[in-house]
């Protein structure tokens, strides 16, 4: 019974399934919830679906490929060059260069703003500091910055004042390559202050990235780091009192056939120099902007010398402005009575080493008959210094080798004292010796060439700064001083001159006749006293040009400001020259500068 019942129920489950189990009708439908896909049948994709996304798939394949291709083989160097150059560009910014001014507050140099042909004066340095916007960017179709456009760097301006280019010199810009980019981020100081205090006058520069597209359209910027201005300064120039100075020079040197000049003004207690001008001279803004080819050109090849600056670096016979030197070491050394009188006669004569039956003859320039110490001084005498320089007949000399000790004690042949670096040295000169004189021409020393040394000729060479800063020494008694351009510098002493005062005394008195009765009568005026020494230094085998010079101290009683003027290379027969130029200057101050004669 049982085994029958398994078997009907093995059988129950091998039935054939009636189409009315498994198909949808309207009837049972209903039943269904399609949302949950109930009463759905599955169908396969048709095959020619397939192959149409497969061909859009293979079609989008095939349009990027070609696009890389073009990117990466076709243009790739381009879009890779301007990739690397053209995405975050950085771009210098510009610090203010210090400000110059004169000792009274006067702007000389300044700085303009970035791209502008001319600008007002500045408060100070952070006037401009040349940080520039992103619409002032200058950039060409390829994103590079323009060669011929400075448009983010300040433009460096000059007062337009004469006389002024040899203490103020120039700048050389900052430079950019052939793409635009700054190799030199900042500027440099050319020649005079600019080069002389080019580490206070530069700032810091700062820096910003500008981004740009591929179209080098700049598109954002960002500052990284904000520029620090560099410091002012202020000089020691008075440039009103340099500025006259120089035009006086200009004046008398076109006027009576002077090539060229210089004048310096120191002050003998601080060693500031008030003024100190050099003509002809250059143009401070057109070497530093260099816009005007022609202009540039021009002035570097003038003959007449303007980059020259004669006052510091030019190199002059002084001729008779060394006697009062010459004086000091006679009476220090007691060569001589400064009340004796040696009777002059115009020319002195010593036997011809060459022929002793023979006479040389040395000539002055005047016979000035019986003189002593102070009048000889006043007078210029040179028979009294040939004397008392060489020694002649009974009366003895001061001899070669104490002429080369007290001219070196006063500076002359060197350049500092104490072996400081000062800006205002460049050249030593010379003073002649027989070591000089062995070495130069292989010749032994003569007698005649200390009579001319004695009176500032033969090889004797000098500087203006050398002749202002020695006879600073003169008019202080003894102390002499570095000269400085900067105002408010406390003094910097090279050294001591050990003569007494009473030597310096009989000095000044001479150089004051020189002023009242003598060679110096020039710069005798009403509103302050002068002592005063010039010279007029022979040049040449025919002696047919000269070097006119000036040199002295105001006021007499109680020296403030020592002085050195000359003009280069005229006639013999001129009888205006460096005391000309000197007495237009003081004549201008008196109405215009009283404060350097007043009490």
């Amino acid at each position: 019974m049982l085994k029958r019942f398994g078997k009907r129920r093995r059988r129950q489950r091998s039935h054939e399934i009636a189409p009315d189990e498994i198909l949808i009708d309207s009837s049972n439908l209903p039943h269904y919830d399609t949302d949950q896909f109930e009463g759905r049948l599955d169908k396969p994709i048709k095959r020619g679906s397939l192959y149409a996304v497969v061909g859009i798939f293979a079609f989008i394949a095939i349009v990027f490929f070609v696009q890389a291709a073009d990117l990466e083989i076709v243009h790739g160097a381009d879009y890779r060059a301007k990739s690397e150059n053209n995405l975050l560009r950085p771009v210098p910014l510009f610090a203010g260069r210090g400000v110059i001014y004169d000792r009274n507050g006067i702007p000389l140099a300044w700085n303009a703003p970035a791209g502008s042909t001319a600008a007002g004066l500045p408060a100070d340095s952070s006037t401009t500091t040349g940080t520039t916007s992103l619409s002032g960017l200058s950039l060409s179709d390829d994103g590079s910055q323009s060669d011929s456009s400075n448009a983010d760097v300040p433009r460096r301006e000059y007062a337009t004042s004469t006389g002024l280019a040899h203490v103020l010199g120039y700048v050389q810009y900052p430079s950019k390559d052939a793409n635009g980019f700054y190799y030199q981020d900042d500027f440099t100081g050319v020649a005079g202050a600019e080069k002389y205090f080019d580490k206070q006058l530069t700032g810091t520069p700062g820096s910003r990235l500008v981004e740009v597209d591929a179209h080098g359209r700049a598109i954002s910027e960002n500052v990284v780091q904000p520029p620090i201005p560099g410091q002012n300064v202020t000089l020691s120039i008075d440039s009103r009192v340099q500025s006259e100075l120089y035009q006086s020079l200009r004046d008398i040197a076109t006027r009576v056939g002077f090539s060229g000049g210089a004048g310096v003004i120191v002050d003998v207690h601080t060693g500031e120099i008030i003024a100190l001008t050099s003509y002809p001279e250059y143009s401070s803004q057109i070497m530093s902007d260099r816009t005007d080819a022609a202009a540039v050109r021009s002035l570097l090849t003038d003959p007449s010398l303007p980059f020259l600056n004669r006052a510091v670096d030019g190199l002059y016979t002084p001729g008779s402005i060394v006697k009062p030197y010459m004086a000091l070491g006679v009476l220090n050394e007691h060569v001589i009575d400064p009340d004796k009188i040696i009777h002059t006669t115009g020319q002195i004569e010593i036997p011809n080493p060459y022929n002793p039956s023979q006479s040389t003859i040395f000539r002055d320039w005047k016979n000035l008959g019986d003189l002593d110490l102070r009048h000889a001084i006043a007078m210029s005498s040179d028979a009294y210094f040939y004397t008392v320089g060489g020694g002649y007949k009974d009366q003895k000399g001061l001899g070669i080798a104490n002429i080369d000790k007290y001219l070196g004690m006063f500076g002359f042949g060197t350049t500092t004292l104490d072996g400081q670096d000062s800006v205002l040295y460049d050249k030593t000169g010379t003073v002649p010796s027989p070591a000089w004189k062995m070495k130069t021409f292989g010749e032994s020393w003569y007698l005649g060439d200390t009579y001319h040394t004695a009176i500032g000729q033969y090889g004797f060479q000098v500087t203006p700064m050398q002749i202002v800063r020695a006879m600073a020494a003169v008019a202080n008694e003894g102390t002499i001083l570095t000269p400085t351009l900067l105002k408010g510098q406390p003094p910097h002493v090279e050294t001591v001159v050990n003569i007494p005062k009473q030597y310096f005394d009989i000095v000044h008195q001479g150089m004051r006749l020189g002023v009242q009765i003598g060679t110096s009568v020039a710069l005798n005026v009403p509103y302050a006293e002068f002592a005063g020494k010039s010279g007029t230094a022979e040049l040449g085998v025919s002696k047919a040009n000269v070097n006119s010079w000036i040199t002295g101290f105001w006021p007499y009683n109680d020296p403030k400001y020592a002085f050195a003027v000359t003009l280069e290379h005229g006639s013999v027969h001129n009888l205006i020259g460096a005391a000309a130029a000197m007495r237009q200057t003081i004549d201008w101050m008196d109405k215009n500068t009283p404060e350097y004669f007043a009490n």
